[in-house]
């Protein structure tokens, strides 16, 4: 079988949060379309108004279709799942794509508003960063708003820079080296990719 860093059903991640919590990482699919748009109803207006960078009663259906397409155009969404008396919920998500020209990674994150304040937006960007490097990006950046001052203040405790984005002046770009600290608790992507260069040394 040919390797795959981004494979769905092995590139999953359970972490523990502060509050004791586990949390489950994983690749969304087409068959989470439906729990994926109740999560973006789900936001408040100013949080989904921030992650869509407009006004939006849920997640256009373009980008619907889009977002449940892993490896589609090089992009993935890693949805955050905690368990609820229904099962699994959707609390948190992250959208990833890989410039593989400029060993870049383009991202957006999100985490449903009774959720915050619990180390979740943390967690995804610490968990990308250590897909980044399983992958080989160098550097990670997102496009916000300047007004959306929960995700600056994250980005500023995770270790972001700021620069002027070049799309449009009301945003802000949040860039990140990737550094071998994303290597300090390991991702399945980069336990795959571990395992793959071992194999590699053994042929």
């Amino acid at each position: 079988m040919a390797f795959d860093l981004d494979d769905p059903d092995r590139a999953t991640d359970t972490l523990r949060l502060r509050s004791g919590a586990h949390l489950t990482l994983r690749f969304a699919g087409p068959g989470d379309a439906a729990a994926l748009q109740g999560y973006f109803r789900a936001l408040s207006p100013s949080s989904r108004y921030n992650r869509l960078m407009g006004a939006a009663p849920e997640l256009p259906e373009t980008q619907l279709a889009r977002f449940v397409r892993p490896g589609q155009d090089d992009a993935f969404t890693v949805l955050a799942l905690a368990a609820s008396d229904a099962g699994a919920a959707v609390i948190g998500e992250l959208r990833y794509a890989h410039h593989g020209e400029d060993d870049a990674i383009e991202f957006g994150v999100s985490v449903l508003d009774r959720w915050h304040g619990q180390g979740i937006g943390a967690a995804l960007l610490a968990n990308l960063e250590c897909r980044g490097a399983a992958r080989g990006a160098t550097r990670l950046y997102a496009d916000t708003l300047r007004s959306n001052t929960r995700m600056i203040a994250l980005a500023r405790k995770t270790g972001y820079a700021f620069e002027p984005s070049p799309i449009d002046w009301k945003q802000t770009r949040l860039a990140k080296q990737v550094s071998d600290a994303a290597l300090i608790v390991p991702c399945a992507s980069l336990r795959l990719a571990a395992a793959h260069r071992r194999q590699a040394v053994g042929r």
